[in-house]
């Protein structure tokens, strides 16, 4: 039961980690970021099928998310701070886009990587050591991104642009250069949440499709602080979920997430961390 409810908080974390940094340090909302975990995922799988090995095919994979993470702001997005309705429908189109073009490249037919590592037996029950894998990557990046965001120049230069980027700039922090960097480090959390869930399910090109819903309601719930707010509404979500889907079933579980997301997003409309710190 404990690495179960271990797997489902940390599923949460990968899949909404990147989102978190991209929405609380910069106010985006990327409807796209579903679309990066697919790219995350197709990338680790062409990788592993031509030979290369599965760690090395996830690194890969989450520095190309990161690439097109970089593209993204400086194309579409950086013409667009500040209009949170324009750039919801840009990110919408672009993930529509990048369906597409998935599709071209890797067909409709979904993939898959055999599981790795196999499975540790004890006493009456058997446990798949890649779910420890995943609680050990998801407790891995949450320390990254604290590493980068508290103790980094980057990470203060981007602090301080997020809470006040006139005053940030006269002190000579450059904003677009940070919000780039902070796209890019938001698309390649994305890419390695994609990349470490590709042995565990099927890789498609509609699967963001799948995890967007649950990563938006754990941002949501967590409110502003993109560790507080994830560790938090992913802790509180992935244990009513597991839960839930222990007890009844997987949809039920699913249906139980989104009305506890949707009762503490009416009792806390600035979400957990909002009541905490609301820097990081």
């Amino acid at each position: 039961m404990a690495i179960g409810v271990g797997t489902g908080v940390s599923i949460l974390v990968l899949i909404s980690l990147g989102l978190a940094v991209i929405f609380g340090m910069m106010g985006v909302i990327n409807f796209a970021h579903g679309e990066f975990l697919m790219i995350g995922a197709f990338t680790t799988y062409s990788g592993y099928s031509i030979g290369i090995p599965l760690p090395l095919a996830m690194l890969v994979a989450a520095l190309i998310a990161g690439l097109l993470g970089i593209v993204v702001e400086q194309v579409l997005v950086r013409r667009l701070y500040g209009r949170l309705e324009s750039t919801m429908l840009a990110t919408f189109g672009l993930s529509l886009v990048l369906v597409q073009v998935a599709v071209l490249i890797w067909g409709t037919s979904p993939a898959g990587i055999p599981t790795p590592l196999g499975v540790v037996s004890i006493g009456r029950y058997s446990v798949s050591m890649y779910r420890i894998v995943l609680i050990v990557a998801a407790v891995g990046l949450l320390a990254l991104v604290w590493w980068v965001f508290v103790k980094t120049g980057f990470g203060l230069r981007a602090r301080a642009a997020a809470l006040d980027a006139e005053t940030a700039a006269s002190v000579g922090v450059n904003a677009a250069r940070t919000n780039m960097w902070t796209f890019g480090l938001g698309g390649a959390l994305a890419g390695a949440g994609g990349a470490l869930l590709a042995p565990i399910v099927a890789v498609s090109a509609n699967m963001g499709s799948v995890y967007i819903a649950q990563a938006f309601m754990t941002v949501v719930v967590g409110g502003p602080g993109v560790i507080t707010g994830t560790v938090s509404a992913a802790g509180l979500l992935g244990t009513v979920q597991r839960a839930a889907s222990d007890l009844f079933a997987p949809l039920i579980g699913i249906a139980a997430l989104l009305v506890v997301a949707l009762v503490l997003v009416r009792v806390l409309p600035n979400g957990i961390s909002g009541r905490l710190r609301r820097d990081l």
